[in-house]
Formats: structure tokens, C-alpha cells, sequence
């Protein structure tokens, strides 16, 4: 992980809506379509109905909520027609505010919704390379207040959450570690339904090699429990093994590669081998030919 840096704070003059490869958010259903999923007495998760990439379309990714006695750390904010549902959840748990909102990266699934919750009241941070993401979306007229760059520490209402900037799904992207609960949120590094694949953006300076390095920096940190972007949440032991299955798509992939395999033919023969290649991961394979030679 990168070495420890100042927190950089940044003021932002206008209005941003998240752009992302995944397709913009469709009309809420009839059912609810969240859950809160209790974690601890302070830290819940809500949670897609379906972790399946319709819902993460429709929807968004997962949402942390840490409470203190001070208020609310929320970690992401899905689109912005999920607001309200985020909002009634946090009231189902506690009467305080929404203080801050940290961000795991710049795709709309999970960073739609932040200029709603910043005019809400709530402070929204976000790493210095996904807040460059951000800033050369067409049309910005938002950007997240705060904006940290390697390591940083919160603190609200005698508790505390670290931040760590790392390069894999994007170059910016943050796990969020709850020291005295021992949980650690690692936005979309990885996702833990084995029908979500796992996704490297290129366009957002995402790498292949640093996301399985990252995953080793992550398992260097002292926890208990991992809450994925999409997915349940699952042990340590459990991240070892999405590591070992992270390396082992790595080199086949690059062993397929050198063997002047067409883009096509490595999916295929990867979905067979590994059950990925599937829908929406071809998005990575031209990046990844470029990379991994």
C-alpha cells in the first residue's frame, strides 16, 4: 500500500453525475429492493435483493454504514434513485445524520447518488486519482468536498475508520478498514457471487497486476470479515482463495495471450476452464491483451 500522505482537502465548484460502464440505473420495482444485513451493533450493510448484474444495473453495489454516536460513516451511495431507500434504512437504525461518505471508487453504481447525500449534509471523500476520474467526466458540474491521496484516518464520535488508496479495479480505488471491528471494505477489488466476474477498468487507469497485488496488501491487514462491492459478505480464508482464483485467471490468461489466442477464444476458453469470460467482463479482455504479454 502507498505510504502515508496528508489528507488533501478539495472545494469543488459544481455538479457531477457519475458516469460508468455499467448501464445507468431503470425504475425501482414494486418490492423492495434492498435489505439491511447486520453485520454488527454498529456496522450493517444494505444489500441488493439479487446480486446479479440486472440488479447492479437497477440498482447499485453494496452500502456500508457504520454508526457512532455522532452520526453516520457511510461507505458508497449507489445511483441516485436510491437515495431514499439509503436514507430510510439509516433511519431504521439510528436519528443521527449522515456525516460522511466515502466513496470506493468513481463508478456510478456506487458513486451516483453522492451529490444527492452532499447536499444532504453528508461530506463526500473520495481518493485524489478517482476524484481525476470524476473530473474529466463530460459535463462535470459536481466534485466530491474532500479528497484524500494514500493513506488517511476519520474519526467521528470516538471512532475511527482508515483509508487506503490502491490501483486495481481503477487507479484510484479505496478499502475502508474498521480497525475495532476488524472489517475491512473493499469496494470492487473483487466481487464474492461467482457470477459476477472480476472487472478491470482501463479507461479509469485499472490494472490486472496491481488488483492481485492489491489483494495481497489487503490480507496484511488485521480483519475478520470482508464486505465486497456486490456480494456477500465473507472471511479472511475466503479472500485467500478469490486471491489464489485471481492469480490463476492472471496467468492463464496471459499464457492463452501468448499464444496469440483472438480476444474471443480466451473467453471462451476461460469461462469453460474458470467459469469467467461471461458478461460484463469482455469490457477488460482488449486492456488485458495489452498488459498481460
Amino acid at each position: 500500500m502507498r505510504n502515508k500522505l496528508s489528507l488533501l482537502v478539495v472545494f469543488a465548484a459544481a455538479l457531477w453525475l457519475a458516469r460508468s460502464r455499467i448501464a445507468a440505473a431503470q425504475p425501482l420495482q414494486s418490492e423492495p429492493p434492498t435489505h439491511l444485513h447486520r453485520i454488527s451493533d454498529d456496522v450493517y450493510v444494505i444489500e441488493n435483493q439479487v446480486a446479479d448484474v440486472d440488479s447492479i444495473r437497477q440498482y447499485g453495489g453494496n452500502v456500508l454504514l457504520f454508526l457512532t454516536p455522532d452520526g453516520v460513516i457511510q461507505v458508497d451511495c449507489k445511483f441516485e434513485t436510491m437515495h431514499d431507500d439509503i436514507v430510510a434504512k439509516v433511519k431504521s437504525l439510528t436519528d443521527k445524520p449522515i456525516q460522511y461518505v466515502i466513496l470506493t471508487h468513481n463508478h456510478a453504481d456506487h458513486a451516483g447518488g453522492a451529490e444527492k447525500m452532499s447536499a444532504s449534509g453528508a461530506k463526500v471523500v473520495i481518493s485524489v486519482d478517482d476524484l481525476e476520474n470524476m473530473a474529466r467526466a463530460p459535463n462535470q458540474k459536481w466534485l466530491p468536498e474532500v479528497a484524500y491521496s494514500g493513506r488517511a484516518e476519520l474519526r467521528l464520535g470516538g471512532k475511527e475508520i482508515e483509508l487506503y488508496e490502491v490501483r486495481g479495479h481503477t487507479r484510484g480505488d479505496t478499502l475502508v478498514y474498521i480497525p475495532s471491528e476488524k472489517i475491512v471494505e473493499t469496494g470492487d477489488l473483487f466481487a464474492t457471487d461467482p457470477k459476477l466476474p472480476f472487472i478491470v477498468d482501463y479507461s479509469s487507469g485499472g490494472s490486472w497486476t496491481d488488483l492481485t497485488n492489491e489483494v495481497d496488501d489487503l490480507l496484511k491487514l488485521d480483519f475478520n470479515l470482508a464486505i465486497p462491492g456486490h456480494g456477500l459478505p465473507i472471511t479472511r480464508k475466503d479472500v485467500v482463495a478469490i486471491r489464489d482464483r485471481m492469480v490463476a485467471i492472471r496467468e492463464r490468461f496471459r499464457e492463452l495471450n501468448r499464444q496469440n489466442k483472438s480476444a474471443d477464444e480466451i473467453r471462451q476458453t476461460l469461462m469453460k476452464e474458470m467459469n469467467w469470460g461471461q458478461e460484463p467482463v469482455s469490457m477488460s479482455i482488449s486492456g488485458m491483451m495489452q498488459e498481460l504479454r
